[in-house]
């Protein structure tokens, strides 16, 4: 096959070695899976490719597609940044993936009925107590509750990341209320919209199906007793962070989505308040942290819960999606125990590897990360969005001292990994007008209701935008692409 000519949008193009480029083979050759793709952005000058940026960026400003980051003295509202180049997984790639965060989604939820139950993996030593004891997210007010189905984690995300070694390593998993779905199908609506006749050219799995799953995982876990449960999203409201993807999932499902004060307990059920009257609701996705979820139980100064629902859910009557208590076992530090977990409960070895580990909590664990600092990435083991993160060798030795001081001050909230080398994917950097190479990383979900599982074939590429930065988060001024996930 002819090599394909050099490409204006490309002329700048650094490939760099010490990275997997998704696009370039070591050779510099096109890898086959790109080729088409490739040549059809060739016939794009860049005047043109300009203008079909700006209607991308329409596109989502016109359909809201935001979220909002926290400063210091300031709450800003931001159009979340997309690049038009997508990410393309082969089938074969894709059925590793698929399979791999399945087993995790499953051992995880076995894992957690344990936790609550019996406590079989601690009692036999594989995962210590002073571990589970010490999580800020474990909820001992949990212990014997059977949720319906026996599901715990209903919906999860799974972080992973393209090694240089051409291999997917999972960095952490997400099933207190994993975030990004709604962008996943915004920007294939974006893509569609902007380079129809560049998608037509790839027989890609659709992602418009997700909400359908979705709603019919919650019903799956409907109480005893109830045969067409009434399901909701519940919202903090409009200031929070992700509100625009819980508008929108409850728009996908056509269910409503309420805030606390729209629901109200009475004689052991929750209802919600309509203006046809009080309607029973049966199942309730929950975008609220265990802490505000009753203030009766949790925090009484909590405005954004439902006062009783913790009841109502004790006994049986209503349904929470995640379930209260779920976020213990995507503390990082459990993290580590994966492999343990996945043997113990399923008899299998892990499909996906994990990113090999320190627990600071660990004495010879501690001694090597405060003696290699500027070697590793140090992530608080109970935060999410790329906040507390510190990467060793962009530290000062100031800062370096100080993160050491951090760490020692509280050993069980930090994890210490490899700096990982990302793989690299070719992204439209607007201010030099042509495509550079920078890091990615994707976020897959996964459901699981009663008799019911499913993987969204076409997670959330997440792009650091900063050149050289491996933070990927919108919350760290990191970006997204559209992800092709190729049927066989």
């Amino acid at each position: 096959m002819k090599k394909p000519t050099s490409l204006p949008l490309f002329s700048t193009y650094e490939y760099d070695s010490r990275f997997y480029d998704e696009l370039f083979e070591k050779n510099k050759e096109i890898r086959d899976i790109y080729k088409t793709l490739f040549n059809l952005f060739g016939t794009y000058s860049v005047n043109e490719f300009d203008r079909l940026n700006e209607q991308a960026k329409a596109s989502f400003f016109n359909l809201g597609i935001t979220f909002q980051v926290y400063g210091e003295n300031e709450v800003e509202e931001k159009i979340f940044p997309f690049d038009l180049f997508p990410r393309i997984i082969g089938s074969k790639d894709w059925e590793v993936i698929e399979k791999g965060v399945l087993q995790r989604s499953k051992a995880l939820n076995l894992f957690l009925w344990d936790l609550y139950h019996d406590q079989k993996i601690i009692k036999q030593g594989i995962v210590p107590l002073d571990l589970i004891s010490s999580s800020d997210n474990f909820l001992s007010k949990m212990k014997g509750i059977n949720p319906a189905g026996r599901i715990y984690n209903h919906i999860s995300g799974t972080d992973l990341i393209k090694h240089s070694d051409g291999s997917y390593y999972v960095l952490e998993d997400n099933i207190r209320c994993p975030s990004g779905v709604s962008y996943v199908i915004g920007n294939r609506k974006a893509v569609k919209h902007a380079l129809f006749g560049v998608f037509n050219q790839y027989n890609a799995h659709s992602v418009m199906d997700y909400g359908s799953h979705l709603l019919e995982t919650m019903e799956s876990v409907k109480p005893k007793g109830v045969d067409n449960p009434v399901c909701v999203i519940i919202t903090p409201g409009v200031y929070n962070s992700a509100y625009y993807e819980h508008s929108f999932l409850a728009k996908q499902m056509g269910v409503m989505l309420v805030e606390g004060r729209d629901l109200f307990v009475k004689n052991g059920f929750v209802y919600m308040r309509t203006i046809y009257g009080p309607e029973k609701v049966d199942v309730i996705y929950r975008r609220i942290d265990d802490i505000f979820i009753d203030p009766l139980v949790f925090n009484p100064d909590s405005l954004l819960g439902v006062p009783g629902l913790f009841s109502v859910y004790k006994k049986g009557n209503v349904t929470l999606v995640n379930a209260p208590g779920t976020g213990v076992a995507d503390d990082k530090a459990i993290y580590t125990y994966m492999p343990e977990i996945i043997k113990y409960y399923l008899d299998e070895d892990p499909i996906l590897n994990n990113v090999h580990t320190y627990h600071c909590s660990r004495k010879k664990e501690l001694d090597y990360v405060l003696k290699n600092i500027d070697k590793l990435v140090v992530k608080p083991v109970d935060e999410s969005g790329g906040y507390g993160i510190s990467i060793g060798n962009r530290l000062s030795k100031i800062e370096i001292e100080k993160v050491k001081e951090t760490i020692k001050a509280a050993p069980r909230k930090y994890i210490a990994q490899p700096i990982m080398s990302l793989s690299t994917h070719p992204t439209y950097i607007e201010e030099n007008d042509s495509f550079e190479s920078r890091h990615v990383d994707l976020r897959t979900f996964t459901l699981l209701g009663k008799d019911k599982e499913f993987v969204l074939k076409g997670g959330l590429t997440r792009v650091a935008l900063k050149k050289g930065n491996l933070v990927v988060n919108s919350s760290q001024g990191g970006g997204s692409k559209d992800t092709w996930v190729l049927k066989k």
